[in-house]
């Protein structure tokens, strides 16, 4: 897929009229920032612990913190799926994961793309309005690599690749670079491997001046920890999970600096931090970050927030911060307390909720969800309208002005009307959702919460958990109303409601 041609359908897909759900911005052309962290949840946020839990954290996140001190924190916001590489399609598609090639949503490293040639995506939209648009970080999407000979796209399994398989030097499609972005600074599977390389403009980026493709393993890897339990795979043989962070940042500061002035932008900063295998540097633009908190998972966390730091400092040096959209959210809920060390501190990456990544419980899909934009939203409001992520594509649009189609992003909502305080919007009152590696779904209506057991090849649909997240927020085995007789009809009702909806394939935003 050539990018020139992509772009060439997005612009003859998308009018730049003003989109009926836009809203008029006084001739102020917002730049935009969304900041995706990994297997972030909301005890790993200090103003979480501190404002909401109502206890001392064991660590700070004073970047983070600022974004939700001076815009919208979301008490009831979703990531898409409770594990990275599904959700990452679903934001960046505005579309639930079972309409894509693999319902379950695995993408290897060379699996093929997700994405349909000309299809609306949170790149196309923002760049079909004129903005430059970049996005930097993990991506974790597939993407079409040659084997060495140049004969063949190579579709291996992705583990124990060795450079004498594929062409890593470069990538020929499925790459940001294809999907609506005019710049992209991309680490395939973020840090956790099993190949460890960086690409610019499709081309493999060398992290050293001696770099060179190998098959990294502990026994050669500068940082034996690097190799994940993903196990070995070809990488760059200056590969350094500690440094990730602040290369990719200064990425983002560059793009920055190099748009301000000069044209719109759209910021897509999708950190691998706080992911495995916890990596973190020692310091970080002089704040200390290895050792700093009671784990390396949360010494992690404190790289992120370096990151964001680096980011909001970028802006206000340019002197458009006032006028910049921020959403800062993650692919998934929080880890289990996975080190020792926390133990007894009371922390929980959960922040609360029962559950963490690849649960359907809310732990594993209840996220950060923050909104800043000093000129247009309030400071320190709280907000507890049900939203999700996969909701940013449609709400982009809206702000830059072009017109998704009526068969694309169909479960993508317009949040303008939320984050304007717009009390007449249509507001979002039911959720589809996917949990992560046991093949389970979720249909929230209201206050009640439906668990669904299925399998690979959804071949069947039951009903295991029922929860009136109103009264049994926790989600604790003796709240599960499953087997009550008294909602037996309502049971069968969601439940008859989710299978019509996804056989049907309707949108889920209309109507609501």
């Amino acid at each position: 897929m050539r990018n020139s041609h992509f772009i060439f359908l997005v612009l003859i897909t998308f009018s730049l009229s003003q989109n009926s759900n836009a809203t008029q911005f006084d001739n102020d052309t917002p730049n935009i920032v969304v900041i995706m962290a990994d297997d972030v949840g909301f005890g790993d946020i200090s103003y979480h612990v501190r404002n909401f839990m109502e206890k001392d954290p064991a660590f700070e996140t004073p970047s983070i913190d600022t974004l939700a001190e001076n815009g919208m924190w979301f008490t009831d916001g979703h990531s898409a799926t409770s594990l990275c590489s599904p959700t990452r399609y679903c934001v960046m598609s505005g579309n639930n994961n079972y309409r894509s090639k693999a319902p379950w949503g695995v993408w290897n490293t060379f699996n093929e793309s997700p994405f349909r040639e000309g299809e609306a995506t949170l790149g196309s939209v923002v760049q079909a309005a004129g903005y430059k648009t970049g996005f930097i970080g993990k991506w974790h999407l597939g993407g079409d690599f040659k084997s060495v000979d140049g004969s063949a796209i190579f579709r291996g399994s992705g583990k124990s690749i060795r450079p004498e398989q594929v062409n890593l030097k470069e990538i020929y499609g499925g790459d940001p670079l294809d999907l609506g972005f005019d710049y992209s600074f991309m680490l395939p599977c973020g840090i956790q491997g099993p190949i460890y390389t960086v690409y610019q403009q499709k081309k493999w980026y060398p992290l050293n001046k001696k770099s060179k493709l190998v098959f990294l393993n502990k026994e050669n890897a500068i940082n034996p920890k690097d190799i994940t339990s993903k196990g070995p795979g070809a990488g760059d043989s200056h590969w350094d999970a500690r440094n990730i962070g602040k290369l990719i940042s200064a990425k983002a500061v560059k793009f920055i600096n190099e748009c301000s002035g000069k044209a719109p932008f759209f910021l897509y900063y999708c950190s691998p931090m706080p992911h495995l295998p916890h990596c973190p540097p020692d310091f970080f633009d002089g704040r200390q970050v290895s050792g700093s908190t009671p784990s390396p998972h949360l010494d992690c966390v404190v790289d992120l927030d370096c990151q964001v730091a680096r980011i909001l400092n970028a802006l206000e040096k340019n002197n458009i911060l006032h006028n910049t959209l921020i959403i800062f959210m993650s692919d998934n809920g929080g880890l289990v307390n996975i080190d020792p060390q926390d133990k007894g501190l009371g922390y929980n990456s959960s922040g609360g909720w029962a559950g963490a990544k690849n649960s359907p419980l809310e732990g594993g899909h209840r996220t950060p969800f923050i909104v800043t934009w000093p000129s247009k939203i309030k400071k320190k409001t709280t907000s507890d309208q049900l939203v999700v992520n996969t909701d940013l594509l449609s709400t982009l649009a809206a702000v830059v002005g072009t017109q998704v189609p009526d068969n694309e992003a169909l479960d993508s909502k317009n949040l303008l009307p939320v984050l304007l305080d717009k009390q007449e919007g249509d507001f979002r009152t039911s959720l589809l959702l996917q949990a992560g590696s046991n093949c389970e779904v979720i249909y929230r209506k209201d206050p009640w919460k439906l668990i669904i057991q299925s399998d690979w090849k959804c071949s069947y649909w039951e009903p295991i958990k029922l929860f009136d997240l109103d009264e049994s927020p926790k989600e604790r085995v003796a709240d599960n109303q499953i087997f009550n007789p008294e909602h037996k009809d309502l049971v069968d009702m969601l439940l008859n409601e989710y299978i019509t909806i996804r056989e049907t394939g309707v949108s889920t935003v209309l109507n609501q």
